[in-house]
């Protein structure tokens, strides 16, 4: 059983960051684009002194004990400590290629084996690769519905890469990939300054620190459907 985000432990070491890649191919844009939105992650949160340690989970690897684990319901050792790393992370960057309008069946197939309320309040970061432009709303209609089931918390900010965007010159108007990907990596870090490392979701600021209150309002009688047709009569 995968570890959920209860069992972090609380410290003051370096954050837990940890990439997702679901390329199939070696090389691999896919591999490439987490590898750098993970530098880029690193890189802003080191120029503010906090540490981040980073470990690549790389599905291609662990296709056939996926498979496995979805029949059998038991993850063989590899899997099971890809799981854990996942679940245990102050933060997520999780990287799919486009397939027929979509993430991967190996990306969702290894989400599929997250406990529902494991990545609850984990920052995450989305991205994507894909042939043309046209596939860049994928991050957008599959990836982040996805990760909202997951009640983990994704940074508004997305990246897209299509196979144009890693020439030379290619999106100039825009900064081009690597602009974007700096900016991502640190809209993410700021977003990870806020956690205590190890223990993911659940640190940063709370309502106490933003000045909110804590109790809930009560919420009210709920009126009957038919009552609310009533009165449109």
């Amino acid at each position: 059983m995968p570890a959920s985000s209860a069992t972090r432990t609380s410290g003051t070491g370096p954050l837990r960051l940890v990439a997702v890649s679901a390329g199939l191919s070696k090389p691999s844009s896919t591999r490439l684009l987490a590898d750098r939105l993970a530098e880029a992650t690193s890189r802003e949160l080191a120029a503010e002194d906090r540490k981040a340690e980073v470990e690549i989970v790389e599905l291609r690897d662990l296709a056939v004990e996926i498979a496995n684990n979805l029949v059998t319901g038991f993850p063989a050792p590899a899997l099971s400590a890809a799981l854990e790393a996942v679940t245990g992370a102050d933060g997520l960057i999780v990287v799919s290629p486009v397939f027929a309008g979509s993430y991967s069946g190996l990306f969702k197939s290894f989400f599929d084996l997250i406990e529902p309320d494991a990545l609850t309040g984990t920052p995450v970061l989305l991205a994507a690769t894909g042939g043309t432009a046209r596939h860049s709303l994928v991050v957008e209609h599959a990836m982040r519905p996805l990760f909202s089931y997951l009640h983990a918390l994704t940074l508004p900010t997305a990246v897209f890469a299509a196979t144009d965007d890693w020439g030379a010159g290619a999106d100039a108007y825009a900064g081009g990939l690597p602009a974007r990907i700096d900016r991502a990596g640190g809209e993410f870090a700021r977003l990870l300054r806020g956690l205590t490392p190890g223990t993911g979701g659940t640190g940063g600021t709370g309502a106490d620190e933003v000045g909110e209150v804590d109790e809930v309002d009560e919420v009210g009688e709920v009126v009957p459907f038919e009552d609310l047709l009533a009165n449109l009569k």
